[in-house]
Order: structure tokens, then C-alpha cells, then sequence
């Protein structure tokens, strides 16, 4: 007759039971793990409470959304009203915002602006960051290093000599004048450098030895290996540029040249907001994003958490 011998775990560390049962199969007794059901209990509360906590944070996150779609479809009476639902809906507010104002311009100046940006940080950083982190010459250090201390520097600070630039070169009230002060960042040098540093030498040197040009191991080797980061600083950089306000604020001076945020900002004056259109025009100029983050979500996502690791 055999018998089981249990030996539970001290009251300090109630985490499980251990059992020592015979096993059929050879003379020697083998360790069973049993988990009470209490510990169970316990972890199911914990998820179920985890789950609530991400719930209550993802609806506070969607809900200005919600509010602005809700506020666009209200008229000018009702915007003031508590309630989420509107009581006649209407797409008045888009027609007005399509129609009476130079809205279409604004958004093609935006994207135009936003694209051509970001195509050129995508370029020119991954360049930069690639001759940093893979050549060795004199000053290397001390360039990059200059480069980040750029950051420190303020965007506020940079305003009134890149205005006077423009004045100057008679840049004022284009879309070069707009975009010269984003084509290149210091941020995205950074980034690319740190991930670039993680491609293997002898990668590079075996892409030599097969006739490869520098700029051909670059683009064809070096660049396809960061596509995640690539992604991350397409996005960061495309986001950015849609919804700057100051410097295209002070860049330009016609109508015909301002961008959304610019546009959208005159809905609003001392006299009176017009709340109605903002709303819409702002649902408007998400279409955009949501776009491209529908289109390119995995690469978004996983260039995100990525570039969280590599930081």
C-alpha cells in the first residue's frame, strides 16, 4: 500500500501545492505541480481587471473622436448641447466647409507639403545615419554629436532666423518656404544611425567583395534591413508635417497657400467660433492618417515597438 506525501508551500508564499505521486511507469516518484483553485480565481480577477483598465483607456482616447464626428454633423444651434447624439444630423457643415472656403487647396497644400517632407527625411537621414554608423573618418564623432545637440534647441528659438532666411531669399509664400526647415532631422539621423549600427560588417564587406558601390550596398543591402525604422520615422515624420501651425502660420501669407491647420485656425476669431465647421473640417483632415495607418499598420506597429526597444 502506498501512500502520497504532501508538502505545502509556507504561509508566506501561498502559490501551490506540491504532490509526490508514484509514477507507473518507473520506481522512482516524480514532482506534480497542482495549483489551487483559489490561485486561479485570483489571476482571472487580475486579467478580467487589466482588461477593464485598457477598455476604460482605449474609449477615453476614442472618445474626442466620437465628439468630433458627432459635433460636425450638428448645426450651429445644437453645438453647445450636452448630448453626444445630434438631434437632426446634417452634412451642411462639410458642404460649407467643400464650398464657401478654399478647403480643397488647403488640404492638397498640406499633403503636398506632408509627402514631399517626409519622402526627403526618409532619404537623407537614412543616409546620413548609415555614413555615421558604418564609416569611420576624422570628426565622425564630433559631426554627429552636433547634429544631436540640435535638439536641445527649441523650434520656438529657430523661428525668427528661418523667417529672416526666407526673407531673404524671397521663400516666403511657397511650399519650399514652408517645408526647407523639415527636409532633413535630427532625430531621424539619430534613429537610423542606431539601427544601421546593428547591421553586420561582414554583410558589407561580402557586398564589396562582389563589385557593389557604396551607394548600391546602401540602398540594395543596408536600407531593406531597416525597413521597420524606415516606417516608424515615415509616419513620425508625415504626422508631424500635417499638423505643424507655427512656422506655416508665419511662412505664409496668402490664402491660397495656407495649410489645414492654418486654414482651420481662421474658422475660429475674436467675435465668435464657428465650432460646427471646425469639426468638420477636422474630420476631414484625418481621412489622411486613418488612411495610411490602415494601409501600413503592421510596418507602423511594429517600426513603433522597435524603435521603443532600439531607443
Amino acid at each position: 500500500m502506498t501512500t502520497n506525501t504532501v508538502v505545502r508551500a509556507d504561509s508566506a508564499v501561498p502559490i501551490t501545492d506540491v504532490v509526490l505521486r508514484p509514477d507507473p511507469l518507473s520506481a522512482s516518484s516524480r514532482l506534480h505541480v497542482v495549483t489551487p483553485r483559489r490561485y486561479d480565481t485570483r489571476r482571472t480577477v487580475a486579467r478580467w481587471l487589466l482588461y477593464l483598465i485598457l477598455l476604460v483607456g482605449g474609449l477615453g482616447m476614442i472618445f474626442p473622436f466620437i465628439w468630433m464626428i458627432a459635433s460636425s454633423l450638428k448645426r450651429a444651434a445644437d453645438i453647445y448641447s450636452l448630448s453626444l447624439i445630434p438631434p437632426s444630423p446634417t452634412l451642411d457643415n462639410y458642404r460649407e466647409v467643400l464650398q464657401r472656403t478654399e478647403y480643397a487647396r488647403w488640404f492638397a497644400n498640406s499633403l503636398v507639403v506632408a509627402t514631399i517632407t517626409t519622402i526627403s527625411v526618409a532619404f537623407f537621414d537614412s543616409l546620413a545615419g548609415y555614413t555615421l554608423a558604418k564609416f569611420r573618418f576624422p570628426g565622425s564623432f564630433f559631426i554627429f554629436v552636433m547634429i544631436l545637440s540640435t535638439l536641445m534647441v527649441p523650434t520656438e528659438m529657430l523661428v525668427i532666423p528661418w523667417y529672416m532666411m526666407s526673407i531673404n531669399l524671397q521663400w516666403t509664400d511657397s511650399y519650399w518656404g514652408i517645408m526647407f526647415p523639415g527636409v532633413i532631422s535630427a532625430f531621424g539621423v539619430f534613429l537610423m544611425r542606431q539601427f544601421f549600427m546593428g547591421v553586420p560588417n561582414d554583410l558589407i564587406d561580402a557586398a564589396r567583395l562582389d563589385g557593389f558601390n557604396e551607394f548600391q550596398i546602401f540602398w540594395k543591402i543596408a536600407l531593406p534591413l531597416v525597413k521597420p525604422a524606415v516606417a516608424a520615422l515615415c509616419i513620425f515624420t508625415f504626422l508631424g508635417n500635417w499638423n505643424a501651425y507655427i512656422w506655416p502660420l508665419i511662412a505664409v501669407r496668402s490664402e491660397e497657400m495656407r495649410t489645414l491647420p492654418v486654414g482651420i485656425a481662421f474658422f475660429s476669431s475674436e467675435a465668435q467660433s464657428a465650432f460646427h465647421l471646425i469639426m468638420a473640417a477636422a474630420a476631414l483632415a484625418t481621412v489622411p492618417v486613418l488612411l495610411i495607418f490602415i494601409i501600413f499598420q503592421r510596418q507602423i506597429i511594429k517600426g513603433i515597438v522597435l524603435t521603443g526597444l532600439k531607443g
